[in-house]
């Protein structure tokens, strides 16, 4: 094993672990097992080998020795074991020791998964499962349930049927259940259990609106009496969130989700941000440590419940919108995986009536935010001015500030478009020209914003300095022909501004030396960049 954790070749190790796991003691099998589920795995030819030797440890009289052959299944079976071996561990469901039962069923979802065919043959055996009062069992059984619905039509049907008011009394007595030492996790009586129950009736409700009908009494009073206080009950309260979104539509219940999200959203507590990691972390722990498999953490509750909250909205946007001003603070939270998926739901949250509000909440943000977020907000802010715009005035107004703050991150196509709108607003010329002219001024290292700038500048120059098309929200401004050209020679001589920004700096200068005839001879002679010093003439 040792040598096999430093990478070497362990070839000639996997025939001394057949030969323990055939011996007749306990402490070998132990030890051939071990090695057998680290060193082999189901692409290996000789596990054909042991085939034999753990469908006899199967039925060994030995109940500890039948506890190693499962767990070995569970970990290294092929499609061609489950089908040998089936028939052993669908007699190993109805074990008289609960261990036992409680392996077999984490065997068959190993089964279930490799031959998807032979989960009807466990189907009865399943489902009496569910009747077990033994929590290990209980807990193996609900996800062996769960598993079989999603592979086998016949399996769902049946436990639809037979299994549905079974599964709700179960969660039901759980939530009304005393204070239970051996099962009490941090006051809450078994919180594994519950999502499990949670997760089986997430399967069962869907596309069935009886069945749905069903668990809403249950899943309400689950949601209601669970308090967030405790890791414990946050894991509960998500998965029954993510339950009572999966099942038919039910006004209540999916205004009472949208409230729960929303509070964990506005907790400020630290340990009420990760607590669904925390218990998402000791869950996988728990069911899959005795079968070395790898699991996959979630990420901190805030994440999760702007997941959720994403599927709300299609089903409900208006109780989404009233926690709109948390979801705006989550877009200025420190984790970047929390900051990017709260921008995904802002951005699903503008409507024509909003779309002013919320982009001025994300502008204003934008000038403080960091420079690796500023991408992503810079492209969003874009897309929902271009696709809410009221007017061409406001359009313009937006767009400058964004390029004022963080031009850099604009890309083509954007400030391509702004040109447009701006060429075709023609009573807005004369305004845009000094407008971009002042920013320009300000914010001289953003090369998108000069790039417009210089433009508006060839074209409208003689606007800029009549103060022509004067608009009443803006006050008139004292430019000269000589100080309008400093601006633009001073853009090209940026030694950072690249060869596009540059040539539309020329293309500028060019249109004014026709319409400043005090400055032609001057820009005649303006030194080109990249001429070595010469004329650009």
């Amino acid at each position: 094993m040792f040598i096999h954790m430093l990478g070497y070749p362990t070839h000639f190790g996997q025939m001394e672990c057949l030969k323990l796991i055939a011996s007749p003691g306990f402490l070998e099998k132990r030890i051939g097992y071990l090695g057998l589920m680290l060193l082999l795995d189901e692409r290996q030819e000789v596990l054909m080998l042991v085939t034999n030797s753990i469908k006899q440890d199967l039925n060994h009289t030995n109940q500890y020795i039948v506890g190693l052959a499962l767990c070995a299944l569970g970990n290294i079976c092929s499609a061609e074991m489950a089908r040998d071996l089936a028939p052993e561990v669908e007699r190993l469901l109805q074990f008289r020791d609960p261990n036992i039962r409680k392996k077999a069923a984490l065997c068959t979802i190993r089964i279930i998964k490799k031959v998807p065919d032979l989960a009807e043959n466990f189907i009865n055996a399943a489902a009496a499962l569910l009747k077990e009062k033994h929590h290990g069992v209980l807990i193996t059984g609900a996800q062996l349930c769960t598993d079989m619905c999603r592979v086998s039509t016949e399996a769902h049907e049946h436990f639809r049927k037979k299994c549905l008011d079974g599964v709700i009394k179960l969660l039901r007595d759980l939530a009304n259940s005393p204070y239970a030492p051996e099962y009490d996790i941090s006051g809450i009586t078994d919180p594994l259990l519950h999502i499990r129950l949670l997760r089986l009736l997430h399967v069962l409700g869907q596309g069935d609106a009886d069945a749905s009908d069903t668990m809403n009494d249950v899943l309400a009073q689950v949601a209601n009496k669970t308090e967030t206080n405790k890791n414990a009950c946050n894991a509960i309260l998500y998965e029954c969130v993510a339950t009572i979104m999966s099942i038919e539509d039910n006004g209540g219940l999916r205004m009472l989700v949208v409230n729960i999200l929303g509070k964990f959203l506005s907790s400020r507590d630290n340990n009420i941000r990760m607590d669904l990691w925390v218990a998402r972390a000791f869950l996988a722990v728990l069911f899959h440590l005795e079968f070395l498999t790898p699991f996959w953490l979630n990420l901190p509750g805030w994440y999760v419940a702007l997941n959720m909250l994403m599927k709300a909205i299609s089903l409900d946007s208006q109780a989404v919108q009233r926690h709109r001003a948390t979801i705006l603070e989550c877009v200025k939270d420190p984790d970047a995986s929390i900051r990017k998926r709260a921008l995904e739901l802002v951005y699903l949250l503008v409507y024509e009536s909003n779309a002013k509000s919320l982009t001025k909440e994300l502008v204003d943000y934008l000038e403080v935010s960091d420079p690796e977020f500023k991408g992503d907000l810079t492209a969003k802010i874009c897309s929902i001015v271009e696709k809410f715009s009221p007017e061409k005035l406001w359009y313009i107004d937006q767009m400058l500030k964004v390029l004022s703050e963080a031009g850099n991150y604009v890309k083509d196509e954007v400030w391509h478009a702004l040109i447009v709108v701006i060429t075709n607003a023609s009573n807005l010329h004369g305004y845009t020209v000094r407008a971009l002219y002042k920013a320009v001024q300000k914010s001289s290292e953003q090369e998108t914003l000069v790039r417009v700038a210089v433009w508006c500048i060839g074209e409208y120059g003689e606007m800029l300095i009549s103060n022509a098309g004067l608009l009443d929200v803006e006050d008139p401004i004292a430019v000269t022909e000589a100080e309008t050209v400093d601006l633009v020679e001073t853009a090209i001589n940026r030694n950072s501004l690249d060869l596009t920004t540059q040539a539309m700096c020329l293309i500028a200068l060019l249109k004014l030396s026709s319409r400043y005839p005090s400055c032609a001879k001057r820009i005649k002679d303006t030194d080109c960049p990249s001429s070595k010093g010469k004329p650009c003439a």
